[in-house]
C-alpha cells in the first residue's frame, strides 16, 4: 500500500489555494466566477521595477545567488528598515528567501522543536498552524474574534503562555481580517513577552503598506523586542510582485544563520532576476505603491458600504491589507431548500455555486462564525459581486 510521510499526513491543504482552484475550474467551464478568494493585487508589476528585471537579464544574473540573497539587496532592506521603520538591522541579520511564505516557514523550522507550543491568535492566516505541525511543533490557538475587532489582548497572551511556549506570531495588518495592532497594544504585548525568557514573536508585516490608519508600528522598535523578534516582510503585496517570489527576515543574527543553513539545504538563493528587481522596488520611487494603497482604501469603503446593506452580515472596518472579514453565522441552520449552510464552509460553497462568487470560509482561518473576502479586484466586480452575494442570501430561510 503506498504511504505518504507522518508529517505530511498532520497537514492540510490550503483551503484560500483549494478554492481559487475550483473557481477557476469553473471558469474554464465558462462559468461568469469572480474570484474572491485570492489575496492577490490585480495591479501589474510597476513598470520601472520589470525594466530592473529586463536589465538583470540583459547584464546575466542568470547563475545561482548566494543563499542568503545579494548583498546589494539585503543593503536596500536594511536602509527600507532604517528609513521607513526606524530599525536598524546590517545586511548580515537579513535573510531573503522564496517569498515571505518561506521566510515564516524557515523560522519556524529554525525555533521549533518537537512538542513546543507557538501561540497564534484567531483568525489566522491558513499557513501558520500548518507550519507549526510541520515543524513537530504544538499550535495554541487564542481566540481573538469579532467582538474584540480580531486582536489579542495582553490578557489573553499571557494565560495562554506555558514553559513549553517558544514562539507567538503576529500578523498586522493581518490576514483575514484587516485588523492593525496600534503602538500601544504591541507595547501592551511586548510587555508579556519581556516578562518571560526564551520567549520570541514572528511579526509578519507582508501587508505593512497596506494600511489605512497611519504609520505601520512594528513590535520590534520596543526596548528589548529586536532581540526578540523575526520580522518577515517582502515585496509581494506593496509592489505586486506575487509571482516574483521574494521575501525576507530581518533578525537577531544567531537566527538568520540558522535560516541560512536551512535554507542552504533545502532551496538555495531565491531567484536571481527577482532580486534585482525587488531591489529596485526598494530603492527608487514609492509612489506606486501610495498609489495601489489609495485604490485599495477606495475598495475597502466600497466593499464595507456593500456589505453592511446586506441583511444578516455583521461587517467591522479593516484597517489595512486587501480583506474584508465579516460574520455570518446568522445564516447556518437556514436552507435555500436543496442545501443547508451548517458553517462558513459551506456557505462559502453555496455563494461559489449559486452566486458564482469565489470566496474561503472562516473554518480555515480559525474563526468558524466568518468568511472571507479579497476586495484586492476592479470596482466593478466588487459590486457585481456583492450584488451577486446579496441576492444569494436572500435565497437562505
Amino acid at each position: 500500500m503506498p504511504k505518504l510521510s507522518e508529517r505530511l499526513n498532520r497537514l492540510a491543504p490550503s483551503a484560500t489555494l483549494a478554492m481559487s482552484q475550483k473557481s477557476s475550474e469553473m471558469k474554464a467551464q465558462g462559468i461568469d466566477v469572480i474570484n474572491l478568494s485570492v489575496g492577490e493585487p490585480d495591479f501589474n508589476t510597476p513598470d520601472h521595477i520589470k525594466e530592473a528585471a529586463k536589465l538583470a537579464v540583459d547584464q546575466n544574473y542568470s547563475k545561482y545567488s548566494p543563499v542568503p540573497g545579494y548583498i546589494d539587496l539585503r543593503k536596500a532592506v536594511s536602509e527600507k528598515l532604517k528609513k521607513e521603520n526606524n530599525l536598524d538591522y546590517t545586511p548580515a541579520e537579513i535573510l531573503v528567501s522564496n517569498g515571505a511564505k518561506q521566510s515564516v516557514c524557515n523560522t519556524v523550522l529554525a525555533l521549533i522543536d518537537e512538542g513546543d507550543e507557538v501561540i497564534i491568535p484567531a483568525p489566522y492566516w491558513v499557513s501558520y498552524p500548518q507550519m507549526v505541525l510541520l515543524a513537530g511543533g504544538k499550535p495554541v490557538i487564542v481566540n481573538a474574534g469579532f467582538e474584540q475587532n480580531f486582536k489579542m489582548t495582553p490578557e489573553q497572551l499571557e494565560q495562554a503562555i506555558t514553559p513549553r511556549t517558544r514562539l507567538i506570531i503576529l500578523c498586522s495588518p493581518s490576514n483575514p481580517t484587516g485588523s492593525v495592532y496600534s503602538k500601544a497594544e504591541l507595547q501592551a504585548l511586548s510587555e508579556v513577552i519581556l516578562s518571560h525568557d526564551e520567549l520570541y514573536v514572528l511579526a509578519d508585516e507582508i501587508y505593512e503598506h497596506i494600511n489605512y490608519v497611519g504609520r505601520h508600528e512594528s513590535i520590534a522598535q520596543f526596548a528589548g523586542m529586536k532581540e526578540r523578534t523575526v520580522v518577515v516582510n517582502g515585496v509581494s503585496k506593496a509592489y505586486a510582485m506575487t509571482g516574483w517570489r521574494i521575501g525576507y527576515i530581518a533578525a537577531p543574527e544567531w537566527i538568520v544563520k540558522g535560516c541560512n543553513k536551512l535554507q542552504g539545504q533545502y532551496t538555495s538563493g531565491p531567484c536571481s532576476v527577482s532580486q534585482k528587481a525587488a531591489e529596485a522596488a526598494y530603492i527608487y520611487s514609492q509612489d506606486c505603491v501610495e498609489d495601489m494603497r489609495l485604490a485599495f482604501e477606495r475598495r475597502r469603503n466600497l466593499i464595507v458600504r456593500l456589505a453592511k446593506q446586506i441583511p444578516g452580515l455583521e461587517v467591522n472596518v479593516p484597517e489595512g491589507a486587501f480583506y474584508l472579514f465579516p460574520k455570518c453565522s446568522s445564516f447556518y441552520g437556514k436552507s435555500d431548500g436543496e442545501r443547508t449552510i451548517n458553517n462558513s464552509t459551506d456557505l462559502a460553497m453555496y455563494l461559489l455555486e449559486k452566486a458564482h462568487v469565489a470566496t474561503v470560509g472562516g473554518d480555515a482561518f480559525g474563526d468558524p462564525d466568518c468568511f472571507r473576502m479579497s476586495y484586492a479586484t476592479s470596482d466593478d466586480n466588487i459590486c457585481e459581486a456583492m450584488r451577486r452575494i446579496e441576492e444569494a442570501l436572500k435565497c437562505l430561510k
